[in-house]
């Protein structure tokens, strides 16, 4: 029984960072958090887990009025090789497209897909179907 308690400590120490700061809503984040709830502490903590994974994915949520900006912008599209992902950083030839009055994000199209950035590091945060 410890060594049960152990390793799902340890899974949960792993994977609980990754599932947490992976998650591009609030739907997304409680799935994340409840499989990982799941895993370590059974139903009770599959229930933890997705109250903690939406409120996660809440967070990392970029607000209605940035997401609308950006849809509603023309910008040409871009094509790259690989697949855009949440979590990763587009690519450094990629030109970044500032929004009004919210300095904590930029945008961009890539692949036909709008794509909302974290400026600094240009890790995507959302990317909008």
């Amino acid at each position: 029984m410890r060594n049960r308690l152990i390793a799902s400590a340890i899974v949960l120490t792993t994977l609980a960072p990754v599932a947490a700061f992976a998650q591009a809503s609030t739907a997304t984040g409680a799935v994340g958090g409840a499989a990982v709830g799941a895993v370590v502490g059974g139903p009770v903590g599959a229930v933890v887990g997705g109250v903690a994974g939406a409120t996660v994915g809440a967070a990392a949520e970029p607000p209605a009025e940035v997401r609308s900006y950006v849809i509603q912008e023309r910008r040409p599209s871009v094509r790259v090789e690989r697949e855009v992902v949440v979590g990763e950083a587009v690519p450094a030839g990629v030109q970044l497209y500032t929004i009004p009055n919210n300095s904590a994000y930029e945008y961009t199209v890539v692949n036909d897909r709008r794509v909302i950035v974290e400026p600094r590091t240009r890790k995507v945060i959302q990317v909008i179907e």
